[in-house]
């Protein structure tokens, strides 16, 4: 296993063979970095680190050793703070692992049982953890919104998840979506052509320069969906006045409501929550969503988010530890290993 090549298997083998306070390890692996928590299983306070250094992605996928790497030192310094002398139970989230998990589910479970002696194992998507963190263990559906955006829904039979194909062929309602739906209007603006807006053409051009060369400035970067969905606020901005903006965001409320109905369990005690930075616009696009769900899921009451994607993890490993965990398993979103599995 790479990345923790250094000698840390002699002290990863002493953190499993002590005798002591059991724990659990929950990891958000993400765009933005890495976060990870250690806690007592026996209740005590958890403990947290973070690396703003997202884990590689290689020819393979998701490369475990990078994220090994990163792993080793952040797991021995909260183990000593919390005092956990051996860790029974790790879960990691991680974005990208429906399409690029293939080395994380081949080499990570063995690699996390050398270092620490864990014995079970969780591997989830992000959009898996983002749903515990809001939800919990229940039914209903949520709606994951950022630059992207992914709905996921599940009857604690299986998983169903809507759109999430990126922004050129989905992500609708999503940051990047509204973002080029605005820009849209400021060009149709510029033009002269119906359904523009002067004061997002204002707004864009105060953001990008003049129209004419903002094509050039868009197409050829590589992070183009994050600078669309960097216009994003601008259009929530001019909502209250524009009635072009406002229709934006209504529009993206629709796309939002729609993945939702497409995951969410059609009849039960389901409910319905949002996650993501996206959301905190707040009142111009959470307004017309509540609408539009309040007309398409009405048996689905729309619920605040009980915590993020790392919160989620805490309580897929805490449930895993106590040998209650309700979730369905899926290839691709949730996968569970234990020591006896090999």
């Amino acid at each position: 296993m790479s990345g923790a090549g250094d000698g840390s298997g002699t002290d990863a083998a002493g953190l499993g063979a002590r005798a002591g306070t059991t724990g659990i390890l929950a990891v958000d692996s993400g765009g933005s970095g890495l976060r990870v928590v250690v806690k007592r299983t026996d209740g005590g306070p958890p403990a947290q680190r973070e690396s703003r250094e997202p884990v590689r992605t290689g020819a393979r996928g998701i490369e475990p050793g990078h994220l090994m790497a990163q792993l080793v030192p952040m797991v021995r310094e909260l183990t000593a703070e919390t005092g956990v002398s051996a860790l029974s139970t790790a879960v990691v989230g991680a974005a990208g692992l429906a399409s690029l998990g293939d080395a994380l589910r081949a080499e990570l479970p063995g690699a996390l049982g050398r270092e620490f002696g864990v014995r079970s194992v969780a591997l989830a998507a992000d959009a898996v953890t983002a749903y515990v963190g809001a939800l919990g263990p229940r039914p209903g559906a949520v709606v994951a919104a950022g630059t992207g955006l992914i709905a996921l829904g599940t009857d604690l039979t299986c998983w169903r998840r809507a759109d999430g194909w990126g922004h050129l062929l989905g992500d609708c309602g999503s940051g990047a979506w509204i973002g080029r739906a605005g820009l849209e209007a400021a060009l149709r603006a510029f033009d002269g052509r119906p359904g523009g807006s002067t004061r997002l053409l204002a707004r864009a051009e105060e953001m990008f320069g003049p129209m004419p060369g903002l094509p050039g400035r868009l197409y050829p970067r590589p992070d183009r969906p994050a600078v669309l969905a960097s216009f994003a606020p601008q259009v929530a901005a001019c909502a209250e006045g524009d009635p072009v903006a406002a229709d934006i965001l209504g529009a993206a409320a629709r796309h939002m409501a729609e993945s939702a109905v497409a995951v969410c369990p059609p009849a039960g005690d389901a409910q319905v929550a949002v996650t993501g930075g996206l959301f905190k616009m707040g009142d111009p696009l959470l307004g017309p969503l509540a609408e539009e769900l309040s007309q398409l899921l009405p048996h689905a009451p729309l619920v605040p988010a009980a915590g993020d994607p790392l919160a989620g993890s805490v309580r897929i490993a805490d449930d895993l530890a106590a040998g209650t965990l309700t979730l369905p398993g899926d290839e691709a979103m949730l996968s569970v290993m234990t020591g006896d599995d090999g």
